[in-house]
């Protein structure tokens, strides 16, 4: 039974590597075409949720306790709030840089799931935790224009970094009580209201704040169909993947080793966008992926 949970959970950790990178691909093509950062967001939200509809009967609409919905809201606000941010930083910034910044979210996993969750690491997955983070930062001081022997603030007052920053605060956040929803339920049904929560909070976002732009946006969407349905695959796989991980995992370690999709963004930046700083950014993934081996080793 072991193996088979180890399997399951190995399998869902590489394919959300392989398609989170993928989605940002799609999310930066789509803001590149003047997509609204937060419509996209709202799109991508509705659309997983019609999805669901048809397996209803396998999701409970009762019975949860209270505490499952108070948690699913929290995790609704603060994935919403840090996908916008997200896909605005890729609409500015390079994905072979914003993807590596993300591995400091494992961070703030690890300690929101000490105190949310008791769940203590052990002293080789902090080890695999800091390569993984170190790692990152070579892949962020890949640009020229930056000094590579010392950390600069130049880095953080960068637009895109500190919207990325945010964007992994909050979904550190939103991954430790996901956690918890998932324990009080199953990964399935918190995909679910995972979705419609995430969809109601920025319905209503557009409604307030794009109302003079929604129909040149809806227009964007038909025309971009093919983009935006590559989206909505590779973000429902994602977050289905990230769930099972979750489900058998602590916080910080499964948010950690999500990161080690940065040697992936990297190849991806460097294929689709001609993004350059290539063999530095390689060399930092690749310190990433080592601190990866450390936590499912011996974590």
């Amino acid at each position: 039974m072991l193996t088979v949970i180890v399997s399951v959970t190995a399998i869902a950790v590489i394919i959300r590597i392989v398609a989170n990178p993928l989605s940002n691909v799609f999310q930066k093509q789509l803001a590149q075409r003047t997509a609204h950062p937060l419509f996209i967001i709202s799109a991508t939200y509705g659309f997983l949720a019609l999805a669901c509809l048809p397996f209803g009967q396998q999701l409970k609409f009762s019975g949860l306790p209270t505490v499952f919905w108070a948690t699913m809201l929290l995790v609704g606000l603060f994935a919403m709030l840090g996908n916008v941010f997200l896909v605005k930083a890729l609409q500015i910034g390079d994905l072979s840089v914003l993807g590596p910044i993300n591995a400091y979210k494992s961070i703030v996993g690890l300690v929101i799931g000490i105190f949310l969750l008791n769940e203590m690491p052990s002293m080789w997955g902090l080890v695999g935790v800091v390569l993984i983070v170190w790692g990152s930062y070579v892949v962020l001081t890949a640009r020229t224009s930056i000094d590579h022997r010392r950390f600069s603030w130049r880095i953080i007052q960068q637009p895109e970094v500190k919207l990325r920053l945010a964007a992994l605060v909050c979904s550190a956040v939103d991954g430790a009580f996901l956690k918890k929803a998932i324990l009080l339920s199953t990964p399935m049904i918190a995909f679910f209201y995972w979705c419609l929560f995430g969809f109601a909070f920025t319905l209503i976002w557009v409604v307030f704040t794009l109302r003079h732009q929604w129909q040149r946006q809806a227009k964007l969407l038909v025309s971009q169909k093919f983009v935006y349905l590559a989206l909505f695959l590779t973000v429902g796989i994602t977050q289905v993947a990230s769930n099972v991980a979750l489900a058998h995992m602590q916080v910080g370690y499964a948010l950690a080793l999500f990161q080690t999709s940065a040697l992936v963004s990297v190849l991806f930046g460097h294929h689709f966008f001609n993004e350059q700083g290539i063999l530095r950014k390689l060399i930092g993934a690749s310190i990433m992926v080592v601190g990866a081996i450390l936590i499912t080793t011996l974590g």
